[in-house]
């Protein structure tokens, strides 16, 4: 998936080389949770998408950043969430809340394409159930983690210092 424009990304460029089918990569698992629940947060935030995707608001990514953040590191494109629990997901009902929000999005991205416009994404007609779906899985992962699901979105600089990955490259 391309960049759009020059704005930092959190996308890293390549997915991590694997062993058994299971990505080798030194990331902490809380990490991979916390990228889940900043793409789902704000693939689940119509508001949101306004006033900082389509208004082009610096510090957020656009929508395929928010997608690629959602499966690069987890492979969720690839296997169930399920794969996950006990280690990102804390039991099978944020993975089936997981799993339903990354088809429903994965599924209208192939159909608009990776780097089509933010309106592509928000004009398809599976939009809004691709929206519910990132809300029920964002709601039930918050929840579970103690943080308030109606707070704002948080930028991808926040979201790198909160994962220690603030000078990693974009």
């Amino acid at each position: 998936m391309a960049v759009q424009g020059s704005e930092k990304s959190s996308r890293r460029g390549r997915r991590s080389t694997t062993m058994g089918g299971m990505p080798l990569n030194d990331m902490p698992w809380w990490r991979w949770r916390s990228n889940v629940r900043s793409a789902l947060h704000m693939l689940s935030d119509p508001a949101f998408q306004q006033e900082a995707w389509l208004a082009g608001l610096p510090g957020y990514g656009d929508v395929t950043d928010a997608v690629y953040r959602l499966v690069e590191d987890t492979w969720l494109d690839n296997w169930s969430a399920e794969k996950y629990v006990g280690t990102i997901f804390r039991d099978s009902r944020e993975a089936q809340l997981v799993d339903a929000a990354v088809l429903r999005v994965l599924r209208i991205m192939h159909q608009v394409g990776a780097d089509a416009p933010v309106t592509a994404y928000l004009e398809h007609q599976g939009w809004p159930e691709a929206v519910q779906a990132a809300r029920e899985a964002h709601v039930q992962l918050a929840t579970a983690d103690g943080e308030d699901p109606d707070a704002a979105p948080r930028s991808l600089e926040v979201l790198a210092i909160m994962t220690g990955q603030a000078d990693a490259p974009a």
